[in-house]
């Protein structure tokens, strides 16, 4: 028997319930499956209330993993609601020099200062005003898997919009798809 050693790339998602955190880890997931990839994304919830914090996961591989727990050592985390970025816990566990997509115009000097001194690649976008023009309501899920697909290039953007368009059909597809492509586009690497 022949093992083989496989790459896992380790994604957590932070936001609040009813912000569509599971929704873009399962995204994710698919555009991965899209790509030949082998994916397990799932959420991890505390109590089941409107705005708690809520977690979601996608683990992706060129290879058959059988590793089923919560990522406890990401190689990247997407924090999707503002108001959790100044909270040092939501980036516990990033592995050094790993990626993080914080949904914001400005990221607190103790969060930059955390992050520096994990080696992070810290990226930022403003996904509720993004969302906000193009979608008509602030929702920043998908609008984040664009910043994020610029940042990490885990899957390619094609993938994405069409993965997003299986889930959201028509009008509302198409904001979607707008929002995504202006994040990536605007997205912007902190040094």
């Amino acid at each position: 028997m022949q093992l083989h050693i496989s790459k896992l790339t380790d994604v957590r998602f932070h936001g609040r319930a009813g912000q569509g955190v599971v929704t873009a880890s399962r995204l994710l997931g698919e555009a991965a499956i899209k790509a030949n990839k082998w994916v397990h994304a799932f959420p991890s919830f505390g109590p089941e209330r409107m705005g708690a914090p809520i977690e979601a996961f996608t683990r992706i591989s060129d290879n058959k993993f059988y590793i089923k727990t919560e990522v406890y050592n990401p190689d990247i985390i997407i924090i999707i609601d503002p108001t959790l970025i100044p909270e040092e816990k939501y980036y516990k566990g990033l592995k050094g020099g790993g990626t993080v997509v914080l949904n914001t115009n400005r990221i607190p000097d103790k969060i930059l200062e955390l992050l520096k001194n994990k080696n992070a690649n810290i990226w930022r976008v403003d996904g509720d005003s993004i969302s906000r023009e193009h979608i008509g309501r602030t929702v920043a899920n998908t609008v984040m898997l664009g910043g994020l697909i610029k940042a990490t290039e885990v899957v390619n953007l094609q993938s994405i919009i069409d993965v997003m368009y299986n889930k959201f059909k028509g009008e509302i597809g198409d904001k979607n798809a707008a929002a995504i492509k202006v994040a990536y586009d605007e997205v912007k690497k902190i040094e």
